[in-house]
């Protein structure tokens, strides 16, 4: 129901006003179409205020406050990376936060622990080679992980093993094309 219709419905008992009327008709029309642009904004400006509905200008927005742009490309994906990104605070910096943080922007990435003090490995388990944009990715990383922390990154190649099981002779691996890049990260 439009809200010309509601405030008929809402004058009718009062008598003197009828749909008829040529001014009390176009002025109620008038009125209910103005405010059906004010609900209609309204429905926009809550959808789009909230973290959890936000589907354009308000993650747009969101983003703009940081100092990194999640790795995210639906508004799914990047409401979830906004709500890792706003929820690193004093306390995540544990193992377990830090790898939340890093899965909640979209990062195919995960931090480990190593034997030396204040030295963290990260590695990128679905991607081998060093992954597409990496130098995006290592800023992301490097805003999240405590700042007094080394970060070595391990990346992953083909083995000779590896080779020896897909090709059984350099003839294959000419016959395939590979370039150098595309034959060590051909992993699966």
């Amino acid at each position: 129901m439009s809200c010309a219709e509601h405030l008929w419905a809402l004058l009718r008992p009062l008598g003197p006003y009828q749909k008829s009327g040529i001014y009390t008709a176009g002025e109620l029309a008038g009125e209910g179409e103005a405010l059906d642009g004010v609900e209609e904004t309204l429905a926009t400006l809550e959808r789009e205020g909230f973290l959890d509905t936000a589907e354009s200008w308000g993650l747009e927005r969101l983003e703009s406050l940081l100092v990194r742009r999640p790795v995210a490309d639906t508004p799914e994906e990047r409401r979830k990376a906004l709500a890792a990104l706003l929820r690193i605070g004093g306390d995540s910096f544990t193992l377990a936060a830090v790898n939340d943080n890093l899965k909640g922007c979209g990062l195919n990435a995960v931090a480990g622990e190593t034997a030396d003090t204040g030295v963290v490995e990260v590695r990128f388990p679905d991607v081998p080679g060093i992954p597409d944009g990496f130098e995006t990715l290592r800023k992301i990383i490097e805003d999240i992980l405590p700042c007094h922390l080394q970060v070595d990154y391990v990346y992953w190649y083909i083995t000779w093993a590896m080779v020896e099981e897909k090709f059984s002779t350099w003839g294959e691996i000419e016959a395939g094309g590979y370039t150098w890049e595309q034959l060590e990260k051909l992993v699966r």
